[in-house]
């Protein structure tokens, strides 16, 4: 490829990479580099929403294990590395499930392989990166993003940015601090409209905003048990478990609980989607 070839494939990426932000959310991360050098980028989550940001910013389809109806069946396992080179590099992956990260780790051989994302930070340098994207579970969106703002790294966040106002709050004044670039992935709340319902508030349109009145017409999961699997569902309205199981091997559950009150492991709350429903975990149907 020539340079000129190089450099216009760069500016490709940085356009598409915005202007999927604006569509649907989707990580739009620029580096102060020169368009010819790829970004060194850190995924943090690498199953669930994590695929689809580490499609949209590198072109490399992961295989996400089935849910649902379809839940439990063979899945294709860990994929090839790609036939073509990644957009961008991917230097390091994270993830407490084993086999998310045994997924990912064989598409994009290079990356260096943690359970923990405290070791993850401890080991790179800033220098070796360029931006973080975080896709773990609710509770540890805010954990997982403060080191990354403290090294002045622009991160993208899924949704929510945090599981409590204290956090948020945390994570926004470590955002204004480091001066970088930062996002958090609220799909079709990067649409247009949205943006302009947000430049009417701040011109003062309807005056001074002192409060917000939001609700949601269902309530995710409120069925039985029963309903949920005619509907190929499997989340479900279930007491607090009491039967303590035992952790699949690939999972690290004391990594998964991280800063949550510890309790044991339980299939009521794992696999995803089903700890949306649990305080402890996640922010539910609301987030």
């Amino acid at each position: 490829m020539s340079a000129s070839q190089s450099t216009s494939s760069r500016r490709q990426f940085l356009t598409r990479s915005a202007t999927a932000a604006a569509a649907f959310g989707f990580p739009a991360i620029v580096s102060s580099r020169s368009p010819n050098d790829k970004l060194n980028l850190v995924f943090i989550g690498s199953g669930g929403r994590a695929t689809s940001n580490i499609k949209e910013l590198t072109g490399v389809a992961l295989f996400n294990p089935p849910r649902g109806k379809n839940a439990g069946k063979p899945d294709a396992g860990a994929v090839p590395p790609p036939a073509f080179e990644p957009r961008e590099n991917v230097i390091a992956l994270c993830d407490v499930n084993g086999e998310n990260l045994d997924r990912a780790g064989a598409a994009f051989p290079k990356a260096k392989k943690f359970r923990d994302f405290r070791k993850l930070y401890d080991s790179l340098s800033a220098g070796e990166i360029d931006a973080v994207v975080v896709s773990t579970t609710e509770h540890t969106h805010a954990y997982a993003t403060l080191p990354a703002l403290l090294m002045k790294k622009p991160v993208y966040c899924e949704k929510p940015l945090s599981h409590n106002v204290a956090e948020a709050r945390l994570i926004t004044e470590a955002a204004a601090k480091s001066g970088v670039v930062t996002q958090m992935g609220t799909q079709i709340h990067g649409m247009p409209n949205y943006r302009r319902v947000v430049e009417l508030i701040q011109s003062g349109a309807i005056g001074k905003v002192t409060e917000a009145h939001v609700c949601v017409s269902r309530a995710w999961g409120l069925q039985s048990k029963e309903d949920a699997e005619k509907n190929g569902d499997i989340i479900y309205v279930t007491e607090r478990p009491t039967l303590i199981e035992t952790p699949p091997p690939y999972l690290d559950w004391d990594l998964w609980i991280g800063p949550a009150p510890m309790r044991p492991y339980s299939s009521v709350y794992f696999p995803g989607p089903k700890w949306y429903r649990w305080w402890d975990f996640g922010n539910g149907t609301m987030s």
